[in-house]
């Protein structure tokens, strides 16, 4: 995946979801994307039954990322973003 960033980009990754967010809701799950980062880098976060389920790697892998390389080819690729990933504020 080649590397480029900016509003279309993320727009094309969100219209490219789009395709894929049927299968996913369709099995009780879902992707959010979080952010193109500066390096054209997806980072992307699977919800619902998708979050927890044994073969989110291999939906995100042969599913999404596909899709994205055959759609988005300037992407230089995705990332998978959990709730663990995140430092949490504390609570006041």
């Amino acid at each position: 995946m080649a590397r480029s960033t900016g509003r279309g980009l993320k727009r094309r990754v969100e219209r490219t979801l789009d395709e894929i967010r049927p299968y996913l809701m369709s099995h009780g799950g879902d992707v959010n994307l979080l952010e193109v980062t500066p390096e054209g880098v997806a980072r992307l976060q699977l919800l619902g039954a998708c979050g927890g389920c044994p073969m989110s790697a291999m939906t995100l892998k042969f599913g999404i990322e596909r899709l994205l390389e055959d759609r988005v080819p300037e992407l230089a690729g995705i990332e998978a973003v959990t709730a663990d990933d995140f430092d949490w504020p504390e609570g006041e």
